[in-house]
């Protein structure tokens, strides 16, 4: 078993961190959230005060953070994982970041002797609770396989996809059609409700025919249809505005730097900035399902509550 550090406890890090000791791994975490400290520390993480500590004789050294500029200040900061790390631990980079954030990670972990492999996850809360992630490991060949016998505990999936940043490639990608998907529900979610369709009858026929998405079946966001939907809770998050505005801005901004055309994208994140604008930004991105009501009202959201 492995002596791993965790950097970044929070709704994904603290789970995963979690999934790791119930594997048998010593896991000792980071954090400077109190809340997620405790709920870590529950879990079995020995939680410990600065990064030094964490990585003291660590084989790996995984990271979940909000953005880039955090990622690069906890390795390259001082006293961060560049500084106080064994060469010999491998690094792995779990956030959601732009392109050039990743290749800078892979470039100066090897300028340092690091071993260095993007491993961003898809799967939402649930899945980092229930180890059924979908990991996108990009880097070299032989890292990239050590890597995957690490993350296993987490993962329901995992995917060896390419060289260095082909794994945040692939988030990305991936995100942005989550996002063009979440448009389609929300708009095909209120034109059967005004038609008059039962909503448990017309998720039945969607989610077996050329409208079924992972958003469908995860998100559907009338309440008492889907048991994961944010529309059972308020629209409690189960992946915030913010982040979603996030990652698909950071979509777009690969792809402008591509030369592509992406209007659906456009749209979303237009909405999601608008949520944000409203207030709404810590509630689940599932939200923008108002835009495409007739009175900006739908079944399940009190604004006041």
């Amino acid at each position: 078993m492995a002596t791993i550090a965790w950097i970044g406890l929070g709704h994904m890090g603290g789970p995963m961190s979690g999934n790791l000791v119930a594997a048998g791994h010593e896991v000792r975490g980071v954090d400077p959230d109190p809340a997620c400290q405790s709920a870590a520390a529950a879990r079995g993480v020995r939680v410990v005060d600065t990064i030094a500590e964490a990585v003291v004789g660590a084989d790996a050294v995984f990271t979940s953070l909000p953005r880039g500029e955090h990622v690069r200040e906890v390795l390259g900061g001082e006293g961060g994982v560049w500084a106080s790390a064994p060469t010999t631990a491998l690094l792995l980079d779990t956030s959601t970041v732009d392109v050039e954030t990743s290749r800078l990670c892979h470039e100066a972990s090897a300028e340092r002797g690091f071993r260095f492999v993007d491993s961003p996850v898809s799967g939402g809360i649930a899945g980092a609770t229930a180890g059924t992630l979908t990991f996108m490991l990009g880097g070299e060949e032989a890292t990239v396989a050590e890597a995957a016998a690490l993350v296993e505990p987490m993962a329901g999936h995992v995917f060896q996809v390419g060289g260095p940043t082909m794994g945040i490639a692939a988030k990305l990608a991936n995100n942005l059609m989550l996002f063009g998907s979440l448009l389609g529900l929300a708009e095909g979610s209120q034109l059967a409700a005004q038609l008059g369709l039962d909503a448990e009858t017309f998720f039945r026929v969607a989610s077996v025919s050329s409208g079924d998405s992972w958003p469908l079946r995860t998100w559907y966001p009338v309440p008492g249809v889907v048991a994961t939907s944010p529309a059972n809770r308020n629209f409690d998050a189960t992946f915030t505005t913010v982040l979603a505005e996030k990652d698909l801005s950071l979509a777009l901004a690969a792809g402008e730097q591509a030369g592509l055309h992406l209007p659906a994208g456009r749209i979303a994140l237009d909405q999601f900035k608008r949520l944000i604008d409203e207030g709404y930004g810590g509630k689940d991105c599932s939200l923008i399902v108002k835009y495409a009501s007739a009175d900006g009202r739908i079944e399940g959201f009190d604004p006041d509550a």
